[in-house]
């Protein structure tokens, strides 16, 4: 039943679920995207690329383009260097990334099957060459939108245990553990828990 749910159903949940999502959130995504380009600047969506699931034909992580509201400013010193990012992160740049809804474009990324609603986070491509064997296996999954390390700690929990976390969610992937972190993460993003390292307002870069 686990094989039927990680290799059918639970693509078949991403595609309705996303779809019903993008309509219904679409007044939201307006609202959003006109604050965003008040506030913050243009372009109003922040894009980047991001590994995600190994193509079992080239044995690779397949590079998708990752969608999210900015969240920061483009404010540079005198040189022209941007400044560094708790300078660039206003306090409407805090409450996207606090309330996650600067990741409600991801919804987009879930629907083309670059994503899926949970899947350990994609991370940057410049992580790939420092994976072990075994951190590298977070990858037989598609990445998605919220997690087993997101729910459970997120961004306050170190690279080794947000690995761990991600290496026994591919192990123990199943329906009922992903409805858990569903309700799980919503339970963190209500009470603003975990959204920044202890040292940093984003995650300090993986070495």
């Amino acid at each position: 039943m686990e094989n039927v749910y990680r290799h059918f159903f639970k693509r078949f949940l991403d595609i309705i679920l996303s779809a019903l999502a993008l309509i219904i959130l679409s007044p939201v995504y307006l609202v959003l995207a006109i604050l965003v380009r008040t506030k913050l600047g243009s372009p109003v969506i922040f894009k980047q690329q991001r590994p995600g699931r190994i193509d079992k034909r080239t044995g690779k992580e397949r590079i998708f383009t990752l969608y999210k509201f900015r969240s920061m400013t483009d404010k540079r010193d005198s040189a022209g260097n941007l400044l560094p990012d708790e300078e660039r992160l206003p306090k409407f740049g805090k409450m996207l990334r606090s309330s996650s809804l600067d990741e409600l474009p991801e919804i987009w990324n879930i629907f083309k099957g670059d994503m899926s609603i949970i899947g350990p986070r994609p991370l940057l491509v410049q992580y790939l060459p420092r994976y072990s064997k075994e951190q590298r296996r977070r990858h037989l999954v598609r990445p998605g939108l919220t997690g087993y390390a997101q729910a459970y700690g997120r961004n306050a929990l170190s690279w080794e245990d947000k690995f761990n976390h991600d290496i026994y969610y591919v192990d123990h992937l199943s329906f009922l553990f992903d409805v858990k972190i569903f309700f799980k993460t919503i339970s963190e993003v209500l009470h603003h828990e975990g959204i920044s390292s202890t040292s940093s307002v984003t995650m300090e870069e993986f070495k």
